[in-house]
Formats: structure tokens, sequence, C-alpha cells
């Protein structure tokens, strides 16, 4: 057998031994590894737009996640790193100078032996590197030769001719769809299990609801109050109350369930929930951020069940004003619980229930819910209404079709008083309890969500390229001025086949969302204020506000900021990787679900283009796919990044973003998760 040290072929020598001391006086820099299959690295350092290019031949051993020093050596050939890196601009190039900590990350591959020795076999895309294991070591774990197996690096010293490391888990059989969740899951480091003493913490508490329990709750167990969600839904989080008032207005509750009651600081449920951060959504399953005996029983708001919730109680007008607000712990005992597709029937009248005030409830609450979204995008919020495709499988985790997910009203209508329950959570701390949307100086440390308004050069790109579709956006791009020229740029094009691609430079213009302890506002919500409030089951930012608001509520004094800062970028940071799996699980389910369908042709339309393809989404089901520019035989194709286009230096041929192609499937591979199509033909 020969061991693969290097997968990029040239360079491996050199990239394991370094390459020594960087020139004086150049400016060194800390961030975290990129790699790619082929051995280069880019180095992302914080609050940097632009990455480090960085040759195999220079990364002194540096892997993925890893976190390093990079001198930067000179400007480097942006065209020639775009076409290496797979990116738009590369400015800057360098080489690692220090290893400052290893990732720790688990690498998944195939496990191989010979004799008494064992390497896991990477197929990794950001993983170049066999991985050289114990074999006796494998054994024990009842890894066998052939297995998906997931590995830690432990040492790359200079003499060893590979990573040395250890098996953390053993995934099972390639192929197997339970080894293959698994397998992303260990690729994000993310658990798919609870540990023993996570679960007996949990299954300890207990399910009796005590007058002591009870003590300083408002009760609502009588105020009529229901839920809707997902049909298949296990965990329910929110609920709804609604009472007339004799004035004319209407209270309406929004209860959540009161996780931080039952999740105390320190406790060993606690520590697991902030590790993980949320609960993880693949195609097939829910990998959940707390054990089933809290999210699916104690704190899943069942109906005709006593539950102990945390409220927002607002009383609202039928113009849907809101005159008066109350925040506080409550107990609540759910009449209904309805999916959303039963409330949706009460909407449009198509069913009535037999409880009337029920239906007098929904269809009220929907009226004031499109009363309050009417001004949100009045106050400039954005409004994206981009199809959400996805993936249906079967009961052995095979996928059987990709369709669209429709939103209607029943969906907007919790969206809107979830949406109502984070704003007047953040207004009421940031303004000291008033009401006047001013943000007070006495304000406490609080956990806020945060949008940062969009980038303005990418804005200005959006503006050029609409123009060549005859498209005219306001003068001004920066601020709300920004919101209202997108939204009216969508409403134009609503309907036409270039709103997708305006909707993809949009959003890639747009700051991500994030979790902070200064608040500058929710840009795309057009909220001065806003947390997340409404899920702790999913979300331990959501427990952290829970507890803030009780301790403040209770007359304490501001919390740490610093410490809480730190735990909104964890917070923070567990999203993207969380996302980051959800992304990964669809990509092979769709993958997988295109592999019988290797040869056969469909229309679509360029998604995305780049230096060395173009991608292409197929209809009905928008499952995307590259098209190699080597392998468009009729012309070379140049990349025109400032139009998002592609040109022909023979023909002029021009492939913008939306234009419709007819492609043939060419490939499907499930491990590196590729599809490659090949053009037919062009039918602008």
């Amino acid at each position: 057998m020969t061991k693969r040290n290097y997968k990029g072929g040239k360079g491996s020598r050199s990239a394991r031994k370094g390459s020594g001391k960087p020139k004086k006086n150049v400016p060194v820099f800390e961030g975290r590894v990129q790699m790619t299959r082929e051995g280069f690295i880019f180095v992302i350092v914080d609050g940097q737009d632009d990455d480090i290019f960085v040759k195999a031949s220079k990364t002194r051993n540096a892997l993925d996640g890893d976190i390093v020093k990079v001198a930067v050596t000179r400007q480097a050939d942006t065209k020639a790193a775009s076409k290496a890196g797979g990116r738009a601009v590369r400015k800057r190039e360098g080489e690692v100078v220090e290893i400052v900590k290893r990732s720790g990350k688990q690498f998944v591959g195939i496990l191989h032996t010979v004799g008494a020795q064992a390497w896991v076999m990477m197929q990794s895309k950001n993983m170049p590197y066999d991985i050289e294991v114990d074999a006796e070591e494998a054994a024990k774990l009842g890894a066998k030769r052939g297995m998906k197996v997931a590995a830690i690096v432990d040492r790359w010293n200079r003499g060893d001719s590979a990573p040395v490391g250890h098996i953390a888990d053993v995934l099972g059989m390639p192929g197997e769809n339970n080894t293959e969740m698994h397998a992303i899951l260990a690729e994000f480091n993310l658990p798919y299990k609870f540990e023993k003493e996570v679960e007996d913490a949990a299954d300890s508490i207990s399910e009796e609801i005590t007058t002591k329990d009870l003590k300083g709750r408002k009760d609502f167990r009588d105020t009529f109050t229901f839920t809707i969600d997902p049909a298949d839904a296990k965990d329910f989080d929110d609920a709804l109350s609604f009472r007339k008032l004799k004035n004319g207005n209407y209270e309406v509750g929004i209860h959540i369930a009161d996780v931080s009651y039952y999740v105390t600081p320190g406790t060993a449920v606690d520590k697991e929930a902030r590790e993980r951060g949320t609960s993880v959504y693949l195609v097939d399953r829910t990998v959940p951020m707390l054990p089933e005996k809290l999210c699916n029983k104690l704190c899943s708001l069942r109906p005709h069940e006593d539950k102990l919730t945390y409220s927002v109680v607002c009383e609202i007008t039928p113009k849907a004003e809101i005159k008066k607000r109350w925040i506080g712990r409550t107990a609540i005992n759910s009449d209904f619980r309805l999916d959303y597709d039963q409330a949706q029937a009460i909407i449009e009248t198509v069913s009535q229930p037999l409880d009337p005030t029920l239906c007098e409830a929904i269809i009220t609450l929907n009226g004031l819910a499109a009363k309050l979204k009417a001004k949100r995008f009045k106050a400039g919020a954005v409004d994206f209404d981009r199809p959400e495709m996805k993936v249906e499988v079967d009961e052995n985790g095979r996928p059987i079709n990709v369709y669209e997910k429709v939103s209607k009203e029943a969906n907007w209508l919790i969206e809107e008083f979830m949406l109502l329950a984070n704003r007047t959570v953040a207004e009421f701390i940031a303004t000291d309890g008033q009401m006047n949307g001013v943000a007070s100086k006495k304000a406490k440390t609080f956990v806020y969500r945060i949008h940062d308004v969009p980038n303005t050069e990418k804005l200005e790109g959006l503006k050029r390229f609409a123009k060549g579709f005859g498209y005219k956006m306001g003068d001004s791009l920066e601020g709300r001025a920004a919101a209202k020229s997108i939204n009216a740029l969508m409403k134009a094009a609503a309907g036409k086949p270039e709103l997708q691609a305006f909707e993809d430079i949009a959003l890639r213009s747009m700051a991500k969302a994030c979790y902070s302890t200064d608040n500058i506002g929710h840009y795309g919500l057009a909220f001065d204020f806003y947390t997340h409030f409404t899920s702790p089951i999913r979300r331990y930012p959501d427990t952290m506000v829970h507890r803030l608001l009780s301790q403040y509520l209770a007359g304490k004094e501001s919390a740490n900021k610093s410490y809480y800062e730190g735990e909104c970028q964890h917070a923070s940071e567990r999203e993207v990787i969380a996302a980051e799996a959800e992304r990964t699980s669809i990509k092979y389910k769709l993958v997988e679900y295109m592999q019988d369908k290797i040869g056969m042709e469909f229309d679509g339309r360029v998604s995305g283009v780049t230096e060395w393809g173009m991608y292409v989404e197929i209809e009905p089901s928008k499952v995307e796919g590259m098209v190699s520019l080597r392998e468009i035989r009729s012309d070379f194709f140049e990349f025109d990044e400032e139009r998002y286009r592609l040109v022909g230096k023979r023909t002029h041929k021009v492939f913008r973003l939306g234009d419709p192609v007819r492609i043939r499937v060419k490939n499907a591979n499930l491990e590196q998760r590729l599809l490659d199509y090949e053009l037919i033909e062009n039918l602008k």
C-alpha cells in the first residue's frame, strides 16, 4: 500500500517541512485556517474582508480550523489566486510562521489497515492528508477496515511523514444513512447523542407542578390559549392567548416555554446546552439542544396540560397599535394544538372549528399580524420572498422528492407575534422600561440580536447589474434608503426571470445577523431593538435572555458585559456551524437524489458565475450543480466579476445570472457532495 500524505501532488515534502523564517518587517496576522483539498490554505482574519492565500509549501503543516500566525509576504496575483482558490479576489499572499492552536476538529475518512499499521484515508474537501492512527486502539473501538470513522490529529511534527492522531468515533459503513448523517455531524464537531450524565440529570427533573412552582406567576390557565406548529413538530415552545377587552382592544399573550426555570446555570444540562448553542436540523432528523425529557415533554406546551411559561402580554388596538405591555413568568394550559394547515383552513374559511372562540381568535390575530407586517415594511424592512426547497425522505432516509415549502398567512401570523415579543423584550431593557423607543444610558447588559447595514459597494454592483436589465435603483444606497431601493427593485422584478439574480446579489450585500451586547438594531427587520426570546428549547441565547430578564425584573444590578459578550460570540459561532451542517446535509441528499438522473436533461437558470465555471439551478427542484468552463467547447469564457457574467472571447456570447440554459446531468459525486452538469444550449 502507498500512503497518501499529500493529495495535491507537488510540494508535499516542503509542505511537511515548512518554509523557514519569513522576511523581516512584514505584517503578521493571527487567523483561522480554511484548507483546500489541493493543500493550499486561506487564513481568515477577524475584521478583515480579504483572506490571506498561502501556498501548500508554506503552510508549516497547518490544517483546517487551526489558529495560526501568518506573515503577509507580497500582494498575490489576484487572478491566479482566484483561479486556484475559487475566490473572486485574492489581494494578499503569505506564509504561516506559527501554529498557535490546533483545532481539535474531527476529520472523517475511511479506515485502512495493513498489518499493524492503520490510516484514516481522507475524502474531505478540506483535508488532503491521511491520518496515521494506532491499529490496536482502532480495533478496541470496534473499527474495522472499510468503516467510516472520525479522527482527530494529535500532532504533526516536522519529522513525521503524516499527521498522527486517534479515532474519536466509529460512524459505520459508508453509504448507510445513519453513517452519513453522523459523518456530517462529526465533520462539524457536532454531537449526535447526549452523555448519560446529561440524560440522567434531565430525567431527574420532576414533571409535577407544585404550588411553589406557581408562586410569583400570573395565572393564564383560564385564558383561551392555543399553539400553531408544523404537523410533525414534537416540541411546542410558543403559544398565543387571546382575550377581547371591554374597551374594544385585544389582550394578546405570547407565551414561551420557561426553560430557564428548569435548566439552571452550571448544571450538566446547562453546560451541554451552552456548548451546543442550538438545535441542529438535518434533512432527516433533529439533533436537539436539550434532552428529550425537557424539549418534548417538560417544556413542550402540549394541550390540556399545565405548563410554566415566560410571557409578553400586550394590549393591542384593532389598528395593531401597542397600548400596554407586561413581561413576566406565567402559567398556561393550552386549549388547542393546531398545525399550520388547520390554522390556514380557518383563515381561508375552508374549515370552521367547533369552537367559535378559536375561529374568532385566529381570524382576529391574522388581521393584526397583517397590519404589524405592513408596518415593518413601511419602516424599511427588507422583503426577500425566496422559495424554500425541502427534501422529502422515506423511512430509510433516502430522498424521494424535492419540493417548495409554501408559507401562508398562518405561518406569518405566528412569525409576526414572535417578532413582536422579541422586540418588546429588547425595547423594555434598552429603554430602561420605557415605551418611548429611546435607548437609555442606564440600560443594563443584555443579549441582542443585531443585523448591520448592507455593504454599499456590493449594492452599487447590484445597481449596475440591474441597470443592464433596464431597472433603476435609488440614488442613495445607505441606511434605510437602501432597504427601500432593494424592495422597490424586487417588486418591479416580481415574476421575471431576473428576480432570483437580483435577490442573490442583494443577499450577498447583507451583513450576517449575530448576537451582541452592543445594540445597533436589526437592519433587515427595521427594528431599533431586537433580541431572541421565543425559542429557548432550541436556542441557548433565548435562555440567556430569560435569565437576564428575571434578574432585572427582580431589581438586580447589571450583569457583567464582557462575560456576556463572550457568550454572544460563542452562540453566534455555534449558530454558523449548525447552519453549515444543515446545508451540508441538504447538499448530500440533493446529490443522492440526482444519482439516478445522470444523463437526463433539465431546463435551468444560471445561479452563480466564477472563473472556473457557472452554477445552474434546474427546474422545478432548484437543485444546483456546476458547469465547468473547461467542458464548454464552443468558446473560451472569461469571468466579468463586476457584471456577474461570463463572456466568450471569440463569440462574445454572454452568460449572466438568471439566464435560462439547458443542461445534462453528468456526474453526482456523493462523497464530495458535488454535482456536475454539462451545457446543452443557451435558450436566451
